[in-house]
C-alpha cells in the first residue's frame, strides 16, 4: 500500500510538471509573439558570395611571444585559418584587413604567401596602417586598397636585442632584405629601384631611414592599387567572386 501511495504521488508530480511546462511554453511563445520574435532566421547564402574576413591587428607575432600589453595578430592562429577557408565550400571570397605596426618577418612573410596562393578571389584594405613587414601583407591580395586616412611606413628589416658585428651577419640581413623586397616587386607595381630608393630614404623619418606614404600617395608609388574604404572593396571583390564563377552556374 504504501509503494502503490509513493507510485501515484510520482506520477501526480509528473504530471503537474509537465503541465507547468506546457504552460511556460506557451507563454514564452505568446511573449516571441509579441515582440515579434518567433525564431531567428536562418543564416541564408548571400546570393552575391560569402565573403570571409581576416584582421590582421597590432604587432604581428612570430615564434617570440610579445608582452600582454601588446595588440597582436598571432600567426599560428591564422594560418590555420586561411588553410581553412581555402577549402571551405562556404567561402567564396577573402578580405584581408589590415591595421599593423609591423612585426615577425618570417611570420608575416608565411602569411603574406598564404594569401598570394589563395586558390579564391583576394582584395585587401589597410586601414590607419600597414607598416614595414604590413606592406607584403596588403600586396599579398589580388587586388589592393588603402583608405584616404591610412598610412604604410617602407622601411628596411631591423632587429632588437645583440647584433654579432660580422660579415655573415650583414648577409644575413641583406637576403632577409631581399626576400622582402622580391615579394613586394612581384605582387605590386613598384620597380625595385624605386622600392630600395623609399626604403632607404633619409630625409622623412627622425630617427630612422625609410618613407612614410599616406592614402593616394602609396598608390601613385604603385604599391597599392586604389584609395577606398570598406564599401569599395567589398564591391570589388563580390565583382571578383562574379567573374570567377562558373558559367553554368
Amino acid at each position: 500500500m504504501k509503494n502503490e501511495n509513493l507510485l501515484k504521488c510520482q506520477l501526480q508530480s509528473d504530471e503537474d510538471q509537465s503541465e507547468d511546462n506546457s504552460t511556460a511554453s506557451v507563454s514564452g511563445q505568446d511573449s516571441l509573439e509579441r515582440y515579434g520574435q518567433i525564431e531567428m532566421p536562418k543564416r541564408a547564402e548571400n546570393p552575391r558570395g560569402n565573403i570571409w574576413y581576416l584582421p590582421i591587428i597590432g604587432h604581428i607575432e612570430g615564434h617570440v611571444i610579445m608582452p600582454a600589453t601588446n595588440k597582436t595578430t598571432k600567426y599560428e592562429h591564422v594560418i590555420p585559418m586561411l588553410l581553412n577557408a581555402a577549402e571551405s565550400l562556404e567561402v567564396d571570397g577573402l578580405m584581408v584587413v589590415l591595421n599593423t605596426v609591423g612585426g615577425d618577418v618570417e611570420a608575416g612573410l608565411a602569411i603574406a604567401e598564404l594569401i598570394s596562393n589563395f586558390s579564391k578571389p583576394t582584395v585587401s584594405l589597410v586601414l590607419g596602417g600597414g607598416h614595414s613587414i604590413g606592406v607584403p601583407l596588403a600586396v599579398a591580395a589580388q587586388h589592393s586598397f588603402i583608405a584616404a586616412s591610412a598610412s604604410m611606413t617602407v622601411h628596411p628589416v631591423r632587429v632588437n636585442g645583440t647584433v654579432v658585428g660580422a660579415q655573415q651577419t650583414y648577409d644575413h640581413f641583406n637576403k632577409m632584405q631581399e626576400r622582402i623586397v622580391e615579394f613586394i616587386v612581384q605582387n605590386s607595381q613598384i620597380s625595385k629601384g624605386r622600392l630600395r630608393e623609399l626604403m632607404l630614404d633619409t630625409e622623412q623619418l627622425a630617427l630612422d631611414v625609410g618613407t612614410f606614404l599616406i592614402g593616394e600617395e602609396a598608390v601613385k608609388e604603385r604599391i597599392i592599387d586604389e584609395v577606398g574604404g570598406l564599401h569599395t572593396a567589398m564591391e570589388k571583390l563580390y565583382q571578383m567572386i562574379a567573374e570567377n564563377k562558373p558559367a553554368d552556374s
